[in-house]
C-alpha cells in the first residue's frame, strides 16, 4: 500500500507513524510518502491530510496543483483520512473565506469551535466500527454544524458530529495519530476488515 500524507503543513511524522501501524495489523507493508507537490498523488493508494492550519493547508494544495488530484483520487473511489484542518479543508463549507474548501466531505464545519488552545481536551469517545471507545485528542477542534443525507456519522460530541464517513473520505474533528491507537486509520484504509481494539 502507498499512502501520500498531504505534508504541505501539519503532523505528518504523526500520521505515517499511525498508517504503517495499521497496516502492518493486516500484514500489509506499507510505504509512505510526503506530498508537497502534483504529481505524487496518483500513485497513491491512500491519502492522510493532516491537521495543521487550515488556511494554510488550503491555499498551498491549491497553489501546488494537488487539490485536483486529491479530487480526482476521491472521485476514483480511493480512501481519505482528514483530520481537524484536513476536515475543515475537505469540507463543502468551512465558513470562511480564507479556506477554498475541496467539496469531498458533504458537511459544513465550524473552524475552532471547542475554542482555543488551552481549551485542548481528550475524551472516551464511542465510534462506530470500534469494538471499544477511542481516546480522542481534540486540539482547537473544528465541530460539524451539519451534513448530508449520504454522510455517516461515526462519533459525536454533546449529539454534534465529530466523526464522518463520506464515501471513501473518513473525516474526524480530533487527531487520532496523536495517540498509539492506529484503529481510525485501520477503520478509514481497511473498513471492510473487523476492527478491534
Amino acid at each position: 500500500m502507498k499512502a501520500g500524507v498531504i505534508a504541505v503543513q501539519g503532523d505528518v511524522a504523526e500520521h505515517a507513524a499511525a498508517v504503517r501501524n495499521a497496516a502492518a495489523a493486516h500484514d500489509e507493508p506499507a510505504e509512505v510518502v510526503e506530498v508537497r507537490d502534483a504529481g505524487i498523488v496518483p500513485d497513491c493508494d491512500v491519502l492522510l491530510m493532516p491537521g495543521g492550519e487550515s488556511t494554510t493547508i488550503s491555499r498551498l494544495v491549491h497553489r501546488e496543483g494537488i487539490a485536483s488530484e486529491i479530487r480526482e483520487h476521491v472521485a476514483s473511489g480511493k480512501p481519505v483520512l482528514a483530520t481537524c484542518a484536513g476536515l475543515i479543508v475537505c469540507s463543502r463549507d468551512a465558513k470562511d473565506d480564507r479556506v477554498d474548501a475541496l467539496g469531498l466531505v458533504d458537511a459544513s464545519v465550524d473552524r475552532n469551535a471547542f475554542g482555543r488552545q488551552k481549551d485542548s481536551f481528550e475524551a472516551k469517545l464511542p465510534v462506530t466500527g470500534l469494538d471499544e471507545p477511542f481516546h480522542a485528542v481534540f486540539i482547537r477542534a473544528p465541530l460539524i454544524d451539519e451534513v448530508g443525507d449520504d454522510v455517516e456519522v461515526l462519533a459525536t460530541v454533546d449529539g454534534r458530529p465529530v466523526a464522518v464517513r463520506d464515501g471513501p473520505v473518513v473525516a474526524t474533528a480530533f487527531h487520532p495519530e496523536l495517540t498509539d491507537d492506529p484503529r481510525i486509520h485501520d477503520l478509514a484504509f481497511f473498513p471492510e476488515r473487523e476492527v478491534v481494539a
